[in-house]
């Protein structure tokens, strides 16, 4: 898998992807990078879980949008952060309580896109592919990015037209992005 430059942001997916791996949200400049659990401790701080790579990485980013399922949005400042078992425990601008702690559990973290590393060469944030035409090597149209799926091995990108085609998202079977011109081409056969 290749993470130029030790970068802590890259997806598992190889060369063709960045992050965010879950969710692979991107909401009007904002990235989904993590999700907030239940409270730790009595003084507010939270679990959270990384959609990044190595899951600290998370930790670098100081300002979050904390948004729930229903679509409501709140901003917060990242005071500190820390590895704890498998995952990370915050601590919130604002949170000083279980309580106030547990009323944002459940809520994804995000942050504005300007703030993320560039991408390297052959590289692409997952975000960025969404929405894109998506042909095989003959020329046949699959359709367009419609989400990813992270799983064990990989994500996965999920392509629907005319039908859905869940694609690995490797480089095997990712041959071309051309965003310039709105397309990924692929290693797919139409009738898969």
């Amino acid at each position: 898998m290749a993470r130029p430059g030790g970068s802590a942001v890259r997806a598992r997916a190889g060369p063709h992807s960045q992050l965010p791996q879950a969710g692979c949200r991107r909401l009007s400049g904002w990235f989904e990078l993590g999700r907030l659990g239940r409270p730790y401790g009595v003084r507010g701080w939270l679990h959270a879980q990384s959609f990044v790579e190595p899951p600290e990485r998370l930790l670098d980013f100081p300002a979050w949008r904390l948004t729930d399922s229903g679509g409501e949005a709140l901003e917060r400042r990242l005071i500190e952060g820390r590895r704890h078992g498998g995952g990370l425990v915050v601590r919130l601008e604002g949170v000083a309580t279980p309580e106030e702690a547990m009323s944002l559990g459940g809520r994804a973290i995000e942050v504005r896109r300007e703030e993320l590393p560039p991408a390297g060469p052959r590289e692409h944030y997952l975000a960025d592919l969404v929405g894109l035409e998506v042909r095989n090597q003959a020329g046949a149209r699959l359709g367009r990015v419609d989400h990813f799926v992270d799983t064990p091995a990989n994500a996965v990108m999920v392509v629907k037209g005319e039908r859905e085609y869940w694609v690995p998202a490797v480089p095997r079977h990712l041959l071309a992005v051309e965003r310039s011109e709105g397309r990924i081409v692929v290693d797919w056969p139409e009738d898969f």
